[in-house]
């Protein structure tokens, strides 16, 4: 047994007490980004303990590994333009696994707390008297920061970050966007749209009537934190016409800001760096940085 799987397998003492996972409990789990490398240790544990797990379509193959052979599995994904669970019938659903005694793991894709409706499920439960606990996951925006090596934040440039569903960009919705806009772009924020890729028109709409910088940069980060991670960029001027170009039916996250020219920056000089290359340690010596430093 390797120390990843002892740390699933055995959890740890806490105050006394080992962490335990009660029947009919549910426990409210985020998958975090794509991979199972990217979840945390509890919250695998926690999935590892399930007798009854309900998952999203964002949860990779390879997170269900986790679970045993003799786990009930249900699965509820919803996605864009297709066919899905109601929430009314999720709710139901986890409440009538409860009540049998089982050990309900409600398994989300990123965090429960970020668009994950994972506070109404909770809600609904205690109503009818049955426990539930969350257990945190990477969300995406912070796993495609990480992945693509775009800041969410920069000094002197993005002092804040703000996270906003783009499944409710439609026209209707956009009446008070520009104000709510402008606003943002005075403080300096970064704008990522979760879902946003079928909106991409209606945001870029928005922002330009509130004033946005035409040539701002955009990123589509397609299966962000996942093997098979596409990133698309482009400008709010034309990220309509480039959203159509992502062939991917992938989640799709939209980072907007000048944050997206720093990581693309950044990405264009790690591409050229080449490991063990004398004239690279050459370089970072004449600038001081390795002055000390003796390679073997």
């Amino acid at each position: 047994m390797n120390i990843v799987d002892a740390m699933i397998n055995y959890p740890p003492v806490t105050f006394g007490q080992i962490d335990t996972f009660n029947a009919g409990d549910v426990a409210i789990v985020g998958a975090g980004c794509g991979q199972l490398d990217l979840m945390t240790i509890k919250a695998a544990r926690i999935v590892a303990q399930a007798e009854v797990l309900v998952f999203d379509s964002l949860v990779s193959s390879e997170i269900l590994t986790l679970v045993s052979t003799q786990c009930q599995r249900h699965f509820v994904g919803k996605r864009c333009g297709q066919p899905s669970f109601k929430q009314d019938d999720i709710n139901a659903l986890l409440a009538t696994l409860a009540r049998q005694g089982l050990k309900v793991v409600r398994l989300k894709g990123g965090d429960p707390h970020i668009f994950g409706r994972g506070c109404e499920e909770a809600l609904y439960l205690a109503q009818r008297g049955i426990r539930s606990q969350f257990f945190a996951g990477v969300t995406a925006a912070l796993g495609c920061a990480s992945s693509t090596g775009i800041p969410l934040t920069f000094r002197g440039m993005a002092r804040s970050v703000t996270l906003i569903t783009g499944t409710r960009m439609t026209d209707g919705d956009n009446s008070s966007a520009p104000n709510q806009w402008q606003a943002l772009l005075a403080a300096q924020s970064t704008l990522v749209f979760y879902m946003g890729k079928e909106q991409a028109a209606s945001i870029s709409s928005g922002l330009i009537e509130a004033k946005c910088i035409a040539k701002l940069p955009v990123a589509f980060v397609t299966n962000g934190g996942r093997p098979n991670q596409l990133i698309t960029y482009s400008t709010v001027a034309n990220m309509s016409a480039d959203a159509l170009t992502i062939k991917d039916s992938g989640p799709t996250l939209i980072i907007i800001g000048e944050v997206v020219a720093v990581g693309q920056q950044l990405s264009q000089l790690l591409a050229g760096i080449e490991y063990g290359n004398d004239k690279r340690i050459d370089h970072l010596q004449g600038d001081g940085y390795l002055d000390e430093v003796r390679y073997a």
